[in-house]
C-alpha cells in the first residue's frame, strides 16, 4: 500500500489477528517486540529497502520531568482524568471530528464516520480503555485510547480540543500516561512508530528516556535537550 508517513514510498507489513482466549498474551509479546494495534490486528512494517518506522516507548520509572514538562502538568492540573473503557458517546465523536479536521484534514481519518469511530474503540480484543479528560465544568476536552500490557501503557490514538493550544494537551496525556505508568509500578509508555523525516512524528524524541526497538532489541537512545 502507499506509504501513509513518506511521500512517493510504499508500505510492506507484517500481520497477525488478534483473536481467542489467548489474544492478550499474543498482544503483549507482539508488543513488546515493536509491533502496533490497529483494531484486532498487530503490525509492523517491514518495507524494502527502507526501516524509517522505528517502535520507540518512554521509560516511565526513570522519565526526566524538565521544566517545560513540569509547566505542563501544573497548566493542566485542573483535568480530570476517567476511564470510560470501551464506552463511546456522541460527545467524544464530535471531539474527535474537531480535532482530525483541524490537525488530519488531508489524511486517511478525515473520512471516518459514527461507526468507523465506534469501531476504532470498540474493536479491539484486549485490555483496552479509553481515558477522558475533563474540565471542573464536566467539559471532554481531551481523550486517549490506551492498551494496557504488563509492563506498562500503549497509547493508540489521542485527540484534543484543537482550540486550546496552550494546554499542550497532546503532550500532557502522554505525561499523564508516564505518571499512572509509575503510580501502578509499570516501566513502560509505548509511543508506537517514530520517523525521521516525518515531522509529525518528531515530537516523540523529545520524551526522555527514550528506547527504540532494532535487530537487537530494545536499546536507549539518545534525545533532545
Amino acid at each position: 500500500m502507499t506509504c501513509p508517513y513518506l511521500p512517493g514510498r510504499m508500505e510492506q507489513q507484517l500481520f497477525t489477528e488478534l483473536s481467542g482466549p489467548g489474544a492478550q498474551d499474543v498482544f503483549e509479546r507482539l508488543g513488546e517486540a515493536g509491533f502496533r494495534r490497529s483494531h484486532h490486528i498487530m503490525y509492523r512494517p517491514v518495507c524494502t529497502g527502507c526501516s524509517s518506522c522505528v517502535p520507540v516507548r518512554i521509560v516511565a520509572k526513570e522519565f526526566d520531568f524538565s521544566r517545560s514538562w513540569r509547566r505542563i502538568l501544573k497548566n493542566n492540573i485542573d483535568l480530570t482524568a476517567k476511564d470510560v473503557g470501551a464506552r463511546v458517546s456522541e460527545e467524544q465523536f464530535d471531539l474527535f471530528r474537531r480535532y482530525v479536521e483541524s490537525r488530519h484534514g488531508d489524511g486517511d481519518m478525515a473520512n471516518m464516520t459514527a461507526r468507523d469511530y465506534v469501531n476504532l474503540v470498540t474493536a479491539s480484543p484486549v485490555d483496552t480503555g479509553l481515558v477522558e479528560f475533563r474540565t471542573p465544568d464536566g467539559a471532554l476536552i481531551a481523550a486517549c485510547l490506551t492498551d494496557k500490557l504488563r509492563d506498562g501503557f500503549s497509547a493508540v490514538y489521542s485527540f484534543f480540543d484543537p482550540d486550546m493550544n496552550s494546554r499542550s494537551l497532546g503532550s500532557y496525556m502522554i505525561l499523564w500516561l508516564v505518571e499512572e505508568a509509575r503510580r501502578l509500578g509499570l516501566n513502560h509508555v509505548y509511543l508506537g512508530f517514530w520517523i525521521a523525516d516525518s515531522q509529525k512524528m518528531a515530537y516523540k524524541r523529545r520524551f526522555s528516556p527514550l528506547e527504540e526497538f532494532g535487530q537487537a532489541g530494545w536499546r536507549r537512545v539518545d534525545t533532545p535537550e
